[in-house]
């Protein structure tokens, strides 16, 4: 069941955050890349901090700083000081630029400044990508897949298909199954170009000094073969048309796979099928061997929860995957939210958990977290799982919250956590089975030591 939200304009703890933050973390994703945002600095600021908390790693966020004036006469001269002084302070690859609602309110022409700028540093100056992402139009995943689409149609080249040769268009996951991922790939034999790249930039070792623009990153040389490719992978359900995968198809002639965010038994299956199809080569007997341990786990503690009810919330792509996850391990999922409002979410999950659900959740976009709070209450959850904005909810309720996603704020390691594929299903499925166990035992009147 699909609804709208109550039809008032206040928003009460939004379940999502700003597009051009979601732009600055894509571009943050590419080598030798600085993000830069055209607006005001108090953007900037408010974003960077965001980020460090939830990945405990530094970012830097270049800005135009626009003031009053600028944004009665424009923010040209700004954002062309700007450009410059970025260039000389840390001598960037790429400068990935994004405008904010300030911007894109008062309708500065950024097309035209850049036009000129170029005109008058020629040769001097790195890449330069630019993004519209106003927040009043969006969410922090259409700022995302918008950087990762304008860098590839900025970017990418054409030329003759090279076999073996692969796009993969993750979305926004976290740094560990960015890594996990081209493990996975590189059994298959497969050369892949993975966009974007946080694994590094984003979750980097320490080291004696401090570098100005992390190393790592998807390189820009393969970011230019992407027309190369034989085929794209592209995670998400519920993309809108002009995605990068889209634009490779369009401009390049690759070949566009789009594929489920692969959480889950299900879902992880039709990846590496896919995957095998594409090398020619039989899945290997790791990821065979893993998948039947995770199989043999489900046996093992369906017990323990089968029938418990959930509600899902955060990011669309992550909501569908997640409920198709729960599904199929038993547990019911009676409400999914998200902020995103893509009208795509309540057709996706249908068609994850159709075939697995007696019932369909409630399904709802455009959700605040008042509107969720008021929702939970009459539905008697047994657990919440998404971000860390949940957790007043859960305290309000008394039950666990499995934290996935974007933001975690409350706790250590968000940039670690794994729940794709076979191995991170499984650390995501032994998550949710301890919280219930926990939440059972607190709740004993004697307590218990042995299950």
């Amino acid at each position: 069941m699909s609804k709208n939200p109550p039809n008032y304009i206040s928003t009460t703890n939004a379940c999502k955050l700003c597009t051009p933050l979601g732009a600055c973390l894509a571009f943050k994703g590419i080598e030798g890349a600085v993000p830069y945002l055209h607006g005001s600095q108090g953007c900037a600021t408010y974003m960077r901090r965001y980020i460090i908390s939830h990945y405990n790693e530094p970012i830097d966020i270049a800005s135009s700083s626009l003031s009053e004036k600028n944004a009665i006469y424009g923010g040209g001269p700004n954002l062309k000081l700007g450009l410059v002084n970025v260039t000389r302070k840390y001598n960037p690859k790429l400068i990935g630029i994004a405008t904010t609602c300030l911007t894109e309110t008062i309708g500065d022409d950024v097309g035209r400044y850049l036009h000129e700028f170029h005109r008058e540093t020629v040769g001097t100056m790195p890449i330069m990508v630019r993004v519209a992402t106003p927040s009043y139009n969006g969410t922090h995943m259409e700022g995302f897949h918008a950087a990762v689409t304008a860098v590839v149609e900025q970017l990418a080249e054409g030329g003759e298909a090279v076999q073996g040769k692969i796009n993969l268009l993750p979305g926004f996951i976290s740094p560990a199954d960015k890594r996990y991922l081209s493990e996975i790939l590189d059994d298959f034999g497969l050369d892949a170009t993975i966009l974007p790249d946080l694994s590094d930039t984003m979750d980097g070792p320490a080291t004696s000094k401090y570098d100005k623009i992390q190393p790592g990153g998807t390189p820009l040389a393969a970011i230019a073969t992407m027309g190369w490719a034989s085929a794209t992978i592209e995670f998400g359900r519920t993309l809108n048309g002009k995605t990068a995968g889209a634009v490779l198809l369009r401009k390049h002639g690759v070949e566009r796979l789009v594929l489920g965010t692969p959480i889950g038994i299900e879902e992880s299956d039709i990846f590496f099928a896919a995957l095998s199809t594409l090398s020619g080569r039989p899945i290997p007997e790791k990821h065979v061997r893993e998948r039947g341990r995770l199989v043999d786990s489900y046996i093992d503690c369906h017990k323990y929860i089968f029938g418990k009810k959930a509600i899902i919330y955060g990011e669309e792509d992550l909501v569908v995957a997640l409920t198709a996850f729960l599904a199929e391990i038993g547990v019911v999922p009676v409400l999914c939210a998200s902020g995103g409002k893509s009208g795509k979410l309540a057709a996706a999950i249908q068609k994850t958990t159709g075939d697995i659900l007696a019932e369909q959740p409630q399904v709802f976009e455009g959700m605040d977290f008042f509107d969720i709070s008021e929702m939970a209450e009459g539905l008697a959850p047994d657990l919440l799982i998404g971000h860390s904005k949940g957790y007043p909810l859960a305290r309000k309720l008394e039950i666990p919250l499995i934290r996935v996603g974007f933001p975690i704020h409350d706790r250590m390691g968000g940039q670690r956590i794994l729940h794709l594929g076979y191995r991170g299903t499984q650390a995501l499925f032994d998550q949710v089975v301890n919280a219930i166990l926990a939440r059972k035992q607190s709740d004993s009147p004697v307590g218990y030591s042995y299950m």
